[in-house]
């Protein structure tokens, strides 16, 4: 390789263990379980913001249900091709297969293609993983279709981004009393590598 004219770190396993190092040196994860801790930290490596923690909330035993759900082949649904593209499918622990159905879904009146993508998850949704990491449409529509008595997946992590819908949708789910348990991130932040990152952490190691 020609000789570098900047300084910088290039040895891969380094980057990551200092990565991680200065993750958990900065990072307050003391008011997390240390199951969750673990997402957390992964949560933070995907988007460089260490105060995220402050902003996450979660209900009922979010890591231990979709990791069973995965263990036991349980399928991953995503409202964003972003969301399965980041999902480390090598990973899985069950080859789990990870379904988008955007780009079969047409919007009706009214209505957004992540809404019309949601009713097409109806037939693989009881026992899943939800993971959304786009459209606040898409978990809008998710708790109405739970609300109206819906197949009901085995753990959803929401995440959904935005300046419209996204702060409501994430405390629609926070407020709905599902029994469902979740995972998200209050306010406007979130993402698809975040809803990515929330999948492999369940099906990673300890960083």
């Amino acid at each position: 390789m020609p000789a570098s004219r900047h300084h910088y770190l290039s040895d891969p396993a380094e980057i990551y263990r200092r990565s991680f190092a200065t993750i958990r040196a900065e990072a307050d994860l003391t008011g997390l379980p240390d199951d969750l801790a673990t997402i957390a930290v992964r949560l933070i490596h995907a988007c460089g913001m260490t105060d995220i923690v402050g902003d996450l909330a979660h209900g009922g035993d979010f890591a231990n249900a979709a990791r069973t759900a995965l263990e036991g082949g349980g399928g991953i649904l995503v409202d964003a091709e972003m969301v399965a593209r980041g999902i480390i499918a090598a990973r899985l622990p069950a080859g789990n297969e990870v379904r988008c159905f955007l780009a079969e879904a047409a919007a009706g009146p009214g209505g957004t293609r992540s809404m019309a993508a949601v009713e097409l998850w109806r037939p693989h949704l009881a026992g899943a993983v939800v993971a959304i990491g786009n459209a606040p449409t898409a978990l809008f529509r998710l708790l109405e279709l739970l609300a109206d008595g819906g197949p009901r997946p085995a753990a959803i992590a929401a995440f959904p981004v935005g300046f419209v819908g996204a702060a409501e949708s994430k405390q629609a789910l926070i407020e709905a009393a599902l029994d469902i348990p979740y995972l998200t991130l209050r306010g406007r932040r979130g993402g698809s590598a975040l809803a990515a990152a929330a999948i492999n952490a369940l099906a990673g190691t300890e960083p």
